[in-house]
C-alpha cells in the first residue's frame, strides 16, 4: 500500500452527500373510492324498493302455499277419519236386529233346546264380531240407560211415570245410538222418567260437532212421530 492510498470509508472533502427531497403526498384520483360510500342515486333507491317488494310478495306466496298444504292435509285426514260414516250408519240397523233376536230368546227355552242355544250362541258371536269391527273404526254405542237426558245424544220418544227415578232420566232404550270418533252417527231413541225429583245434570262437556248433524240427514228434519210433541215440550 502506498502513502497516496486512501481508506475505503474516507471521502474527499469536495464530495457532498446527496440528500433526497422529502416525499410529497400523492394526490388521490377523483375516481378512486374513498373510505365512505357515496349517497345512493335515485335509480339505486328505486331498485332496492322493487327488490323489497318482490321479497315481500315471495314470502307471502310461500306462507299461503304452506297454509294451503296444511288445510289440504287436515281435510284429507278428516275424510279418512270419517270415511266409513255412511257404511256404519247402514250397518247400525243390523246390529239392532241381532240384539232384538237375542232379547227375544227366553233363557229357559235355550236351556231346554240345545239347537236353539247353539243358534243363539252363533248370533252372539256375530254381534260381538260386528261391535268389534265398529270399535276398530271409532264407532261406539252411546251410553243411555240410567243417564240424564242429553239432547246432543238422546232422542226422547215418550215419558214414563216413575217417581223413584229423577226426572228426565233415561229408563228405557228403544234404539241404541252410535258415535264415530267425536261425531254423532245416530242418536239413541229413549224413554225418560217423569214425576221424580229433578235430575242432577252432568258436567257440561264438548257437544258433538255440528257437522255430524248435517251428516245424519235422517234426523235433521224430524217428522211426526210418537215423540215429536214431547220433543217440542222438552
Amino acid at each position: 500500500m502506498t502513502d497516496n492510498a486512501m481508506p475505503d470509508d474516507a471521502q474527499p472533502d469536495n464530495v457532498k452527500s446527496e440528500t433526497l427531497p422529502p416525499e410529497t403526498p400523492v394526490e388521490k384520483s377523483a375516481n378512486e373510492p374513498s373510505g365512505r360510500s357515496p349517497g345512493k342515486t335515485p335509480r339505486e333507491a328505486e331498485l332496492e324498493a322493487e327488490l323489497a317488494a318482490f321479497k315481500d310478495k315471495a314470502l307471502r306466496a310461500l306462507a299461503e302455499a304452506e297454509n294451503t298444504r296444511r288445510r289440504l292435509s287436515a281435510d284429507k285426514e278428516e275424510a279418512l277419519r270419517y270415511a266409513v260414516s255412511e257404511f256404519a250408519r247402514e250397518m247400525a240397523p243390523i246390529a239392532d236386529n241381532l240384539r232384538r233376536a237375542l232379547d227375544s230368546i227366553n233363557a229357559d227355552a235355550r236351556a231346554q233346546d240345545k239347537a236353539l242355544d247353539t243358534l243363539a250362541v252363533g248370533v252372539e258371536m256375530t254381534e260381538r264380531a260386528l261391535m268389534s269391527a265398529f270399535e276398530r273404526f271409532g264407532v261406539k254405542p252411546v251410553a243411555a240407560l240410567g243417564q240424564p237426558m242429553n239432547p246432543h245424544l238422546h232422542e226422547a220418544m215418550f215419558e214414563i211415570e216413575d217417581a223413584a227415578k229423577p226426572a228426565r232420566t233415561v229408563v228405557q232404550v228403544l234404539e241404541t245410538g252410535y258415535t264415530i270418533h267425536d261425531r254423532l252417527l245416530r242418536p239413541a231413541k229413549v224413554a225418560i222418567s217423569k214425576g221424580g225429583p229433578a235430575a242432577v245434570q252432568p258436567p257440561a262437556g264438548p257437544a258433538p260437532s255440528p257437522s255430524s248433524f248435517q251428516d245424519n240427514a235422517a234426523y235433521d228434519k224430524p217428522g211426526p212421530g210418537p215423540g215429536s210433541k214431547l220433543d217440542e215440550q222438552l
